[in-house]
């Protein structure tokens, strides 16, 4: 649709102080209006209201209505420059350019890029190139969203407010098809994005502050300690394969994450009271964590000690190409489950809980900063439960009898 715009200049009757007015400004764009102060004064009897300028051929009367003209050719200039930069203009635009007020006007998928931008950049050092592929995808999203429901190609960061976000969620569930959990996972960066516009005067107010977008009840899936040996005593015909299986085994008994097993050293194997640890930081975090080596994880290790680079404790490949692996090694294995590299660090925190480990170990093992994270992580077992209710039933069970 064409856009409508206009200039008016007009003068303001109700200041009006011995007879002389003030000369205002309005721009209206499709109906959207914003006034300014053209920081001229003029004798009311000498304002042409039809004509929008000061009447005569007086020295006053042409320098004020230069100085108009002059103002009408620079918002024109900054209504066209705004219009070939944006998907939309608005009158409140236009007016803050001219008056050198937020000239690089900010919309959702500009700052959206920006942040993108700015993320990539941090790739290699406190950011994996993973996440960056996670937000790239829910920029996409949000773009997909502002044509599918405003018709437009952008959407202004002060246009926003709680209902795009609620949209954009049923958005994200009816017409994209994804689940709760993942709605979740492609609406924070949204909403990180949008606090920061605030916190940094772009925006006047924070709309998504009050609005929470709910995560499911997805169940995080993991193998049993049945299926981890099953997985472990296979034989691959497929070098690769084993090498997978291998690194995944030592994420089930280890509980590291994967871009750590990666980044692991000769240098990150310390000893302790005679045993050997683990001793690093977190990759995605940055917190310490050390884990103790089982014998099955230092066998491992000592396995792929001759094919070392440098002080690289393993060989990793690329770890969309590694799950890619894991799918078929699971169905060698007659695994049942959609296996991922990283249920290697939740099938490490089930076992552990489930053999007794304290959930505060499990949590400074994992390296979280807070332990509601690994309470989600901790399954409880039928292998648990029955165990529990075994010690429940010894303690108390014979004691609890009918007269």
């Amino acid at each position: 649709m064409r856009a409508t715009f206009k200039i008016l200049f007009f003068v303001n009757r109700s200041k009006e102080k011995n007879g002389i007015v003030p000369i205002m400004g309005r721009v209206t764009i499709n109906g959207s209006k914003a006034q300014f102060s053209c920081k001229h004064s003029v004798a009311v009897d000498m304002w042409d209201t039809k004509a929008n300028r000061v009447k005569g051929k007086s020295k006053e009367a042409r320098d004020i209505n230069f100085a108009l003209d002059n103002i009408k050719a620079q918002l024109i200039k900054h209504y066209q420059r705004i219009s070939d930069r944006e998907a939309f203009v608005t009158a409140e635009m236009v007016r803050n350019a001219y008056q050198g007020i937020g000239t690089e006007y900010e919309t959702l998928l500009r700052a959206f890029d920006k942040h993108n931008s700015d993320f990539s950049k941090r790739i290699g050092k406190d950011r994996v190139k993973e996440t960056l592929y996670k937000h790239t995808i829910a920029r996409n999203h949000v773009a997909e969203f502002i044509k599918y429901y405003y018709k437009r190609n952008d959407i202004g960061m002060n246009e926003l407010t709680e209902d795009f976000l609620n949209q954009y969620c049923i958005y994200l569930r009816n017409e994209v098809g994804i689940q709760q959990s993942t709605v979740r996972l492609y609406c924070t960066p949204l909403k990180t994005i949008v606090t920061h516009a605030h916190k940094n005067g772009l925006i006047p107010r924070d709309p998504f502050a009050n609005v929470h977008v709910s995560g499911g009840t997805k169940e995080r899936e993991f193998l049993t300690e049945e299926e981890v040996r099953r997985l472990m005593s296979h034989k691959f015909d497929d070098p690769t394969k084993t090498l997978v299986r291998d690194i995944f085994a030592f994420g089930c008994l280890t509980g590291i994450s994967f871009v750590d097993i990666k980044n692991l050293t000769t240098d990150n194997i310390v000893i302790i009271n005679g045993g050997k640890w683990i001793s690093s930081v977190r990759h995605k975090t940055g917190i310490p964590f050390r884990v103790k080596l089982m014998e099955s994880a230092c066998k491992i290790i000592d396995r792929y000690e001759p094919f070392r680079r440098g002080k690289r404790l393993f060989n990793v490949y690329a770890n969309a190409w590694t799950n890619m692996k894991l799918k078929e090694i699971a169905e060698e294995c007659s695994i049942n489950k959609r296996l991922t590299f990283h249920m290697s660090r939740h099938s490490y925190a089930v076992m552990a809980i489930s053999n007794g480990m304290p959930i505060e170990s499990v949590s400074k093992v994992l390296g979280h900063t807070k332990i509601t994270t690994t309470q989600h992580y901790a399954k409880i077992t039928m292998e648990k439960l029955d165990k529990d209710f075994s010690m429940l039933e010894s303690k108390i069970g014979n004691s609890m009898t009918l007269a």
